[in-house]
């Protein structure tokens, strides 16, 4: 594997497709609205993120859990859109226990609701899109720094290992930022074992979900397929 093999691999793993404020309509939409909003957008980053579904079962997840406001009705503001969107992002590192201690201190932050959160969202996804710039940079002064030639198995595994422990170390900033800023919640402790029997339900939902998700595409594609319809 050399550098640029390295290149466009970096790129790729990088090219997800963010959802800006303009795509997000103003009117309230239902969840099959929602999920179809959001997978659209997916279309436009690398492969590899296309499977990254948002399911009916995890919305319901998100209301039930307070990681979004409470819904009234059956449909959902671009507010809560937009928080479905935080905990998207979030869950790619912090477990929902984490994610739930931030997002219920910040609302009730009251310069957190509204334009506010639409403000810092804003601001996420310019400083994401710096970072996406900086990682192949990055990688480069790391190769170079520390002498390692991805070319060969000892250094690509090498390579691996600081990636992997690089990882590690920004999660654990994260976890000690939020332990600094909010401490556990009243409740939190108490209810830590009962969060993971129903973290570990939650995640055989969604995988059920989205099985039953990627059943239901395969059928509609091999029904739009126009070689199909010669076939028969």
């Amino acid at each position: 594997m050399n550098s640029s093999d390295i290149e466009i691999l970096v790129r790729d793993a990088v090219n997800d497709a963010d959802l800006h404020l303009s795509q997000i309509p103003s009117i309230d939409l239902y969840v099959d609205q929602i999920i179809c909003l959001m997978a659209e957008n997916q279309k436009h980053g690398a492969e590899r993120f296309r499977d990254r579904v948002l399911t009916k079962t995890m919305i319901n997840n998100y209301s039930k859990d307070g990681l979004i406001s409470p819904v009234k009705g059956k449909k959902y503001s671009r507010e809560q859109i937009l928080q479905m969107l935080l905990v998207c992002s979030l869950k790619n590192t912090l477990s929902i226990g984490e994610i739930k201690r931030i997002l219920q201190n910040v609302y009730e932050i009251d310069a957190l609701n509204g334009e506010g959160l639409e403000k810092a969202y804003e601001k996420f996804l310019s400083v994401k899109e710096y970072e996406r710039n900086e990682m192949l940079p990055l990688l480069s002064r790391l190769l170079t720094s520390c002498a390692l030639d991805p070319a060969g198995d000892a250094d690509f595994l090498t390579l691996i290992l600081a990636l992997s422990s690089m990882s590690s170390y920004l999660k654990s900033t994260v976890q000690a930022l939020i332990e600094a800023r909010y401490p556990d919640l009243s409740l939190e402790r108490e209810r830590e074992e009962q969060e993971r029997r129903e973290e570990a339900k939650r995640q055989k939902e969604e995988k059920k979900e989205e099985k039953k998700e990627g059943k239901k595409a395969a059928a509609k594609s091999k029904k739009d397929d126009p070689a199909d319809e010669e076939t028969k």
